[in-house]
């Protein structure tokens, strides 16, 4: 894995396109935006599948390097908070050598004047791991350089308690299964609050997607968890930024729970 990165430098262009979409991370402990998560889309608004399911193995890559890049400089023309992350899907698979394939990163970052601390990128448990010890030093370079990582559909995939053990990311994503309709689940909300004991000992922040009511906000706070996402704030945007919807709503639910 330590070799030249494939696809390194040969100009070679995908064939089809792609846009980006952002979705905004609240904080409702501060009653802001903590940051957009960026989302792959069609030229058109198409579903990330539509254009997922066109890569081939030898594309990751050059795949992988432009969905950042897209990412990376679309958020420096339309975010105007300079503490707002930008997190990206990543694929470890298409990471050779983090420190060489992170470059390209490091200078779209430079040329679009967006904080490269400000970066988080993300790592799914939806798919089997054929290389964890290669994940677990993606992860250690990226907070090395001073990146946020997260582990995102926590609960929804393989052997996640032992790969948070593992990998230890800065911020797990637990996944929207967990949290539909969990104000009307009595294991859903033991199961959130004991992962929320796990991340508070480990010094891990937390985060719940996929947020649709207010009823799922207040139970969510009552358990600690202040960063949430999803469609009671905002659908994904393409290639703008969303307007946020109940904020201050939403701050005053999150209190009185």
């Amino acid at each position: 894995m330590a070799g030249k990165c494939l696809g390194c430098g040969d100009g070679t262009e995908l064939p089809f396109a792609f846009k980006m979409a952002f979705q905004p991370i609240v904080d409702v402990q501060q009653g802001r935006v903590w940051g957009y998560e960026a989302l792959v889309r069609g030229p058109d608004g198409e579903s990330a599948y539509s254009v997922l399911s066109q890569l081939t193995d030898d594309q990751l890559y050059r795949f992988d390097q432009a969905a950042r890049v897209l990412a990376i400089e679309t958020a420096g023309r339309l975010f105007d908070d300079p503490a707002a992350r930008l997190s990206i899907n990543f694929m470890p698979n298409a990471v050779y050598e983090p420190r060489a394939c992170i470059q390209k990163s490091l200078a779209a970052a430079k040329r679009a004047s967006f904080p490269a601390q400000n970066l988080m990128f993300e790592f799914t448990e939806n798919e089997r791991m054929a290389e964890p010890a290669h994940v677990e030093s993606i992860i250690r370079t990226y907070k090395e350089l001073g990146f946020w990582t997260a582990f995102d559909d926590f609960g929804a995939g393989y052997a996640g308690l032992s790969l948070l053990a593992r990998l230890q990311p800065n911020l797990i994503k637990i996944d929207m299964e967990l949290v539909r309709n969990i104000d009307a689940s009595q294991p859903k909300q033991v199961i959130i609050a004991g992962i929320a004991a796990i991340a508070r000992q480990l010094g891990i922040e937390l985060l719940a997607e996929g947020v649709e009511t207010e009823a799922e906000l207040i139970v969510l706070r009552a358990a600690g968890i202040s960063l949430l996402q999803g469609y009671y704030f905002a659908k994904p945007a393409l290639m703008t930024l969303p307007r946020v919807e109940g904020l201050a709503l939403s701050a005053r639910a999150a209190a009185a729970g």
